[in-house]
């Protein structure tokens, strides 16, 4: 990707004056859902267009953090901070999410499923396929425009999926399990070329994973929850991804092998 042409990916809309340096911030959050505790106490802060990982047991509150950071739900305790905005309306028009599952719509080919955000803001048919088209290119996706969802590998519907999560033009973007329904080699493949995707399109990222590796590899904060009640036990910065560093050269440094462990002990 670093040889073609750069192409306009800015998000419509700009941060709020006042918190240009937030990313995505949590104080003191706690969340239930009746007498379940899905979340308590739970702290951090990034700064705008850095990376997240948040990793933990399954039932830990990992999904219920998305949808707060998304103004899909509302925390019972603390405050939430996505760029400036902390109501629900703010927040929820500050992201754009991506599920585990592509859930393309089988009836339209790649280009139509990856611009369906603009047709959802009124963008007429033409134009939203003009300005998705160049994308197809720059992601590796050239000459697969047309191609219906059935026809397309694993790795490719992932890749139309996370376009189309871009194409939502939102500066923040939540990955839930992006690449978990994939086999290992696919996944590494995904991992490698999201690292140059996220380079190239700066964004402040919320990845949820169960994945230690994955979220070393793709974020420089990693946060590591309890199980239920989710709470925050370890938050591990990296630079790993610096230089350009290739997937396999990340995994397989010195440094990496430490924060691995870091990780996997405070999991335990």
């Amino acid at each position: 990707m670093g040889g073609r042409a750069p192409i306009d990916t800015s998000p419509t809309s700009a941060p709020n004056p006042d918190n240009q340096d937030i990313g995505i911030a949590f104080t003191g959050v706690r969340k239930a859902f009746g007498e379940v505790l899905a979340l308590e106490d739970v702290t951090f802060e990034i700064e705008r267009h850095a990376r997240i990982g948040i990793v933990g047991p399954s039932g830990g509150g990992k999904s219920t953090l998305l949808q707060l950071t998304a103004g899909l739900l509302e925390p019972d305790a603390g405050g939430i901070n996505v760029e400036g905005e902390t109501s629900a309306t703010g927040r929820l028009g500050r992201c754009a999410m991506m599920p585990q599952r592509d859930l393309l719509l089988p009836w339209r080919t790649a280009l139509d499923n990856a611009m369906i955000a603009l047709q959802n803001r009124g963008v007429s048919r033409s134009d939203a396929r003009a300005k998705t088209r160049p994308y197809f290119e720059h992601f590796g996706l050239a000459q697969f425009e047309d191609v219906l969802p059935a026809k397309l590998s694993g790795g490719m519907r992932q890749r139309v999926s996370f376009l189309r999560t871009l194409m939502a033009e939102k500066d923040v973007l939540l990955l839930d399990e992006p690449f978990g329904a994939l086999d290992s080699i696919t996944r590494a493949q995904m991992q490698e070329w999201l690292l140059r995707a996220l380079s190239d399109v700066p964004r402040t990222v919320l990845l949820v994973t169960h994945d230690v590796e994955e979220a070393l590899v793709l974020s420089r904060t990693v946060v590591v929850m309890s199980a239920r009640p989710g709470r925050v036990v370890k938050v591990i910065d990296s630079d790993l991804q610096t230089a350009g560093r290739s997937r396999r050269e990340i995994v397989t440094s010195p440094d990496f092998v430490s924060l691995k462990e870091a990780a996997l002990e405070a999991l335990e």
